[in-house]
């Protein structure tokens, strides 16, 4: 139970990376809120593990005030914020991503660390004590063609993540990041275009251990970074991609 005590959000949480941190999560003996634009999706996995589900838009503020006021009255203080929930543009030449889509991404991938910030950092401050993960992914490490302004949210995200972490740490809150590879998760068929078998044998031939990353992956990685086992880790940004960027 090496989260035992512990209490921490989860956005995106209701499917994907997302639900595979807060099944670990929750078996590893932490209260979680599921957050999730998607509030069927919330409800199921809170009904399947017993965590507590959230309706929340993390690229709106008085959204992400609402989760974060709820979780507080929930829990009664928040150790854990894991800034899960992202979105991308389908495969195509940077110039012709529409620009309300691009505002998009960079609204849910970029814009949410800063508002989840507003409304949790201080509270982790007062307490002296936290943890925010941030999933970023291979594509702000090692960007392909076609996935232009996902790639720069992405490596947007671990940027934040550093500098988060050399000015959070004075006050005892770590800041860490998960760079995973696609998964079977519902962008999956985005990143690639469109699912078929041909598609994955290409995307599989460019990861040295042969598989995408799995949410039972991502939840033991952020497990691990979120304990008190990882104490003296801040800042990194951790790969869990089967050696893709290598």
């Amino acid at each position: 139970m090496r989260l035992q005590g512990k209490t921490a959000i989860v956005t995106g949480g209701g499917s994907g990376f997302g639900a595979g941190i807060v099944r670990k999560f929750i078996a590893e003996g932490a209260r979680v809120m599921a957050a999730d634009i998607n509030s069927e999706a919330a409800r199921a996995i809170a009904e399947a593990t017993g965590a507590l589900a959230q309706q929340t838009d993390v690229a709106d503020g008085d959204s992400v005030r609402a989760m974060a006021e709820a979780a507080l009255s929930a829990f009664g203080h928040v150790d854990i914020l894991v800034n899960n929930a992202g979105i991308t543009h389908l495969p195509m030449p940077m110039e012709d991503v529409p620009e309300d889509l691009f505002d998009r991404v960079f609204a849910v991938n970029a814009k949410s660390v800063y508002l989840t910030a507003r409304h949790l950092v201080p509270h982790m401050k007062a307490r002296g004590t936290g943890a925010i993960l941030n999933i970023a992914s291979t594509a702000g490490l090692s960007p392909r063609p076609n996935l232009n302004w996902y790639n720069a949210s992405k490596g947007w995200m671990i940027t934040a993540t550093k500098t988060m972490a050399v000015e959070l740490a004075p006050h005892g809150v770590r800041v860490n990041a998960l760079a995973p590879v696609a998964g079977e998760t519902p962008l999956l068929a985005s990143f690639m275009g469109e699912d078929t078998p041909e598609r994955r044998k290409a995307f599989l031939s460019t990861i040295p251990l042969g598989r995408f990353s799995t949410p039972e992956d991502m939840g033991n990685a952020a497990c691990f970074l979120c304990s008190d086992e990882a104490g003296m880790v801040t800042g990194v940004a951790m790969e869990v991609d089967g050696g893709r960027c290598i």
